[in-house]
């Protein structure tokens, strides 16, 4: 009779421990199964949010260029000049398809390794009037190149002192917000510079562009 109650203890231990152990095992594979489930969903957040990011202006300029050819000791000179009118598009560009990041499952956290640089396109259309010029000092291509890379200076600079670049910046923050406010719905961490973005006024202040 002892024999036949320790047989059925010892059948319902090896039981419970089957039972158990398919639990566990169910339990982990559903687990494994969400973290996967996450990874995917913010990888795909990244992608959509890894785009070109484009802010557009227009600048105007007017300038005189002059160039004097002189001979006989500065005697003779020849002069030619031209009132010019410029007018041109500028973009300022991110291409967040350029953006380095890794994630850590384990931790739940997405640390940005690398954010590209704004590419600045400058694309001038330039009028010429006024034009006067002698057959001894005509306007060459290598007046035109000078010219251009006049126009081209002067507009960078006019860039710079424009709000053109904090437009594109505040742009470029405001898709960068997404990737925050998608981990902080789904409790992971976001990370930039060793340090962990809470808000988008940190996410403005710790990105140093």
């Amino acid at each position: 009779m002892q024999n036949l109650v320790k047989r059925i203890i010892s059948i319902g231990i090896t039981i419970l421990v089957i039972v158990l152990a398919f639990k566990y095992c169910q339990f982990k594979k559903e687990d494994d199964s969400t973290i996967d489930y996450n990874t995917n969903l913010i990888q795909q957040q990244i992608l959509n949010v890894g785009k070109l990011v484009v802010t557009e202006g227009h600048f105007s300029e007017v300038i005189t260029y002059k160039n004097q050819q002189k001979y006989l000791m500065d005697m003779i000179s020849f002069e030619k000049k031209a009132l010019i009118v410029v007018n041109a598009n500028v973009t300022v560009a991110y291409d967040l398809h350029k953006m380095k990041y890794d994630i850590d499952e384990k931790n739940k956290t997405i640390t940005i390794l690398n954010i590209p640089k704004e590419e600045i396109t400058i694309n001038p259309d330039i009028q010429f009037y006024d034009v006067e010029q002698s057959k001894l000092n005509p306007f060459t291509g290598d007046d035109y190149n000078k010219i251009n890379k006049s126009v081209k200076a002067n507009m960078a600079k006019k860039i710079e002192n424009s709000t053109l670049k904090t437009n594109a910046q505040n742009r470029l923050i405001s898709e960068l917000s997404k990737i925050l406010i998608m981990t902080n719905s789904m409790g992971w961490k976001l990370q930039y510079n060793g340090k962990t973005i809470e808000s988008e006024s940190e996410l403005n202040q710790d990105l140093k562009l």
